[in-house]
């Protein structure tokens, strides 16, 4: 299990599964393994595809570690006070504005606009991954100044989800899910007293009760697991988190990540559109030049009182921060939803986009870490 804590084994275990799910896909079973996860099951108002299952359901784990540790970031962590958090929040601004300029204007004329929100989003255990693989001698000021970006983008990302891909939305049933929600948040703080396990078993009722009524209200579920993780008390969240995090490293994300790349390559030129370019390009172009411009022009104004990062790591920053993959690959699936062959091209551009950031992100995440460590071996000579 430690080692599905490792940033490095859930990056790793990230890639094979993608490429798993592009293999199969297009080899002669891949028609075959679409169709198994595209049967419905479920209870009730309840129905869901195998897919969306995953994408609806186990994801909501997904979140509801991400905002325990964005909870954490805002009270006890990199976030907790304005001085801290204006440059990374500039440079998150940057990389969320300067990718969607860049997307609209790729996709102009196109009628596939409304896939700009894809290329706003950084995969925070991917760039943590490649940072922990090649950033051996970096100052550890440049992973809390990515792990802050990150989770801004993060923030970004739940709200899209949240304010762009709600449909029929029903306020009775949000209501009740904010009233399980709470009751969630209320309970957590008697957890770690008498009637611990009746608490803990009330809870994980409440929860699965918010996730359903969130569901049934329009609004996508995984934002109930956002939800749960902002109001837990913070001790049993962090406890909660830390026994969660293997099986989100080793089953959920790489489930979602197979998933989500069950997509066909379309064989010839023909068969690429605009929404695949504007993905391709918005992302890995797009977060580097948002990031570094937005960063720099930071630490000149209003963030000159903070820690001052070399220009070149803040492109190496820069780079890992348009490695999209999770939440671009959910936000591809939602913009398109409704066209299938364009949320497939979306899907390609994410994954190729991702790749071009990786390895761009890892060649200069090496080449800070080497200078790094000859300046250090320098002085100590």
């Amino acid at each position: 299990m430690s080692l599905l804590r490792s940033d490095r084994a859930a990056a790793a275990i990230l890639l094979v599964a993608a490429a798993a799910g592009l293999v199969v896909a297009n080899a002669p079973i891949g028609d075959v393994v679409i169709r198994f996860f595209s049967v419905h099951g479920g209870v009730g108002a309840v129905d869901l595809s195998l897919t969306h299952w995953i994408s609806d359901g186990l994801l909501a784990v997904f979140f509801f570690a991400v905002s325990v540790e964005l909870q954490f970031e805002l009270t006890r962590g990199e976030l907790r006070s304005a001085r801290r958090a204006v440059q990374p929040a500039i440079a998150a601004a940057g990389g969320v504005v300067v990718p969607i300029v860049l997307y609209l204007a790729i996709a102009a004329g196109s009628g596939y606009a409304r896939g700009w929100p894809i290329p706003t989003a950084t995969d925070v255990a991917f760039a943590l991954g490649v940072l922990a693989v090649f950033g051996r001698g970096l100052p550890s000021g440049l992973r809390a100044f990515l792990l802050a970006l990150a989770i801004l983008d993060d923030i970004v990302g739940i709200v899209l989800i949240a304010v762009l891909y709600a449909h029929g939305l029903q306020l009775g049933m949000l209501v009740l899910a904010a009233v399980a929600v709470a009751a969630f948040g209320a309970l957590s703080r008697a957890l770690g007293g008498r009637g611990t396990v009746a608490i803990a078993t009330a809870m994980g009722v409440l929860a699965v009760a918010a996730w359903v009524l969130t569901l049934l209200s329009g609004i996508h579920p995984t934002i109930a697991g956002v939800a749960l993780g902002l109001v837990m008390s913070q001790r049993p969240a962090l406890r909660v988190r830390h026994v969660l995090e293997p099986w989100i490293n080793g089953v959920v994300l790489p489930l979602f990540a197979f998933t989500a790349a069950l997509v066909p390559v379309p064989v010839g030129a023909t068969g690429v559109g605009a929404a695949f370019w504007a993905v391709l390009i918005a992302l890995p172009v797009g977060k580097l030049v948002g990031i570094v411009a937005a960063a720099w022009i930071a630490q000149r104004t209003v963030g000159r009182h903070g820690e001052q990062l070399p220009f070149g790591d803040l492109v190496a920053a820069g780079a890992l921060g348009g490695i999209g993959f999770t939440v671009s690959l959910l936000l591809a699936g939602l913009a398109f939803s409704g066209a299938p062959e364009v949320r497939d091209q979306a899907v390609l551009g994410v994954l190729g986009g991702s790749v071009v950031a990786l390895v761009a992100g890892s060649v200069l995440v090496s080449w800070r870490a080497r200078g790094y460590r000859l300046r250090s071996a320098q002085e100590e000579t």
